[in-house]
């Protein structure tokens, strides 16, 4: 079973920088795509970045130019760097792992939460 573990959530001021950290498992290039969702309260979750084996990168347009995804081969991570946090930001991160092969299949992580706030 495929675990997916969030870290670096917390408590920032608009404007601050935060590093959200999944930890997977099993090799990060064994699936297809991986990214990073949140959900704020109220509403549904949404796709924030992911990045593809082929390093396609994609981001919700409200994060563009602040938010930066990446693979990290030598940990077995994907970050989320992200920068000039605004208070909209706030949710539960969660992190996504999708495997086309055997059948296609997406994997969850349990969450970390992020509250921007002065």
């Amino acid at each position: 079973q495929v675990q997916l573990v969030e870290s670096g959530g917390g408590l920032v001021q608009p404007g601050e920088s935060l590093r959200l950290s999944c930890a997977a498992s099993e090799s990060i290039f064994r699936f297809n795509a991986m990214g990073w969702y949140r959900q704020a309260p109220g509403k549904q979750r949404e796709l924030v970045a992911s990045i593809t084996n082929g390093d396609i990168t994609k981001y919700a347009d409200s994060v563009k130019g602040r938010f930066t995804i990446s693979r990290d081969s030598g940990k077995n991570t994907v970050p989320l760097q992200m920068n000039s946090l605004k208070p909209e930001d706030t949710a539960v991160y969660y992190c996504n792992a999708y495997s086309a092969s055997p059948r296609p299949y997406n994997y969850w992580g349990q969450g970390t939460q992020v509250t921007v706030s002065s």
